[in-house]
């Protein structure tokens, strides 16, 4: 079962496309190396690794996932914003606005 995070629903007026095409490969990468990084944690603490190990292992995993974040943002700007419907203008930085708002949450 997934567990929903707060401020993560999707727009209502989200467009069906994705602005992160050319960064694709790269993105689940990063998601990859990721992922492989949390099992490493969870069998360190299977194995009842020493604290400050496994909360250097934690660092790189919220690095990682931190770069990931901006590239995906990034992608979004320059795609889905910049190359917005110039009549959506306002409701696109609104957007925008809350997106980035949620991400800083999610870093601090």
């Amino acid at each position: 079962m997934e567990a929903e995070i707060p401020g993560n629903e999707p727009a209502a007026s989200a467009p069906k496309g994705h602005s992160y095409g050319s960064d694709k490969s790269k993105i689940l990468a990063r998601l990859r190396r990721i992922e492989g990084q949390v099992r490493g944690v969870a069998r360190m603490v299977e194995e009842d690794q020493y604290c400050l190990d496994i909360l250097t292992q934690l660092s790189a995993i919220i690095a990682g996932s931190r770069a990931t974040g901006l590239l995906v943002l990034e992608d979004h700007i320059r795609g889905c914003v910049v190359n917005g419907d110039p009549a959506d203008q306002e409701a696109t930085l609104d957007e925008l606005m809350s997106a980035i708002e949620r991400f800083n949450r999610s870093l601090n």
